[in-house]
C-alpha cells in the first residue's frame, strides 16, 4: 500500500523493499515458463520498470484480492505482451527466416525429462519461501534489538516445528536456563513467527 502511494521517501522505501523482495518469485515464475536465465532477468525487470512506470501500485486494493494473485496476473500480461512485440518484430520482414523442423523438435522435446510443476505453483512457492524469509528475518532483528541476539541464535531450530540438533535441555544448559524456561521462550519465538507471517 505504501509504494503505490504519492512519490514521498516512504512510498520509495517502500517500493524498493516490494522490489528486493519478490523480485525471485517472479523471475522463477518466468524462468518456470521457458525462458533463458538472461531472458528471464531481462522480462523480470523490465516488469518491474513498466509497473513503476505506469504506477500501476496506486490502483491496488486489498478488498480486491490478494496482492500475489495481482502481481501474478500482471507478470503474465506483461510476459504475454512482450512475447507479442517481439513476435510482431519477426513477422515485419527485417528477420530472416530460417527452416525449422518443428515435428523433430516436439519428438526431442517427449524424450526430455517433465517437471510437474507449472510456472504459477513455482511462483507460489517461492512467495510463501520468500514470506517465510521475511518473517524469520523480522524476528531476529526484534531479537537483536532487544539484546537477545545469542537467545535466537540458539531457539531458532526449533522455529516452526523444524527439528533441532540440540534439545531443550541442552539449550537450556548453553544459556544457563531451566529447560521449562526454553520451552517457554520458544513458545514465544514461534508466537512472533506466526504474528509476522
Amino acid at each position: 500500500m505504501a509504494a503505490g502511494r504519492d512519490r514521498s521517501p516512504n512510498a520509495a522505501a517502500a517500493l524498493e523493499q516490494l522490489c528486493a523482495a519478490y523480485w525471485f518469485p517472479l523471475y522463477a515464475f518466468v524462468r518456470r515458463q521457458g525462458f533463458s536465465p538472461e531472458q528471464a532477468a531481462d522480462l523480470t525487470q523490465g516488469f518491474f520498470a513498466e509497473l513503476l512506470r505506469r504506477e500501476d501500485l496506486r490502483g491496488v486494493d486489498p478488498g480486491r484480492g490478494r496482492f500475489r494473485a495481482f502481481l501474478l496476473a500482471a507478470i503474465k500480461n506483461f510476459v504475454a505482451n512482450q512475447v507479442d512485440q517481439q513476435n510482431a518484430k519477426k513477422r515485419g520482414g527485417d528477420v530472416q527466416t530460417l527452416s525449422m523442423d518443428f515435428a523433430q523438435a516436439d519428438r526431442r522435446l517427449h524424450l526430455e525429462p517433465s517437471h510437474e510443476q507449472t510456472p504459477e505453483t513455482v511462483f507460489l512457492r517461492q512467495w510463501a519461501l520468500t514470506l517465510l524469509d521475511q518473517a524469520r528475518d523480522a524476528v531476529r532483528a526484534e531479537y537483536t534489538r532487544t539484546g537477545k541476539e545469542q537467545l535466537y541464535d540458539k531457539l531458532q531450530g526449533f522455529l516452526a516445528g523444524e527439528q533441532s540438533d540440540e534439545s531443550y535441555r541442552e539449550v537450556a544448559a548453553a544459556l544457563g536456563k531451566s529447560e521449562g524456561a526454553i520451552k517457554v521462550a520458544v513458545h514465544r519465538l514461534r508466537r512472533q513467527f506466526h504474528d509476522q507471517i
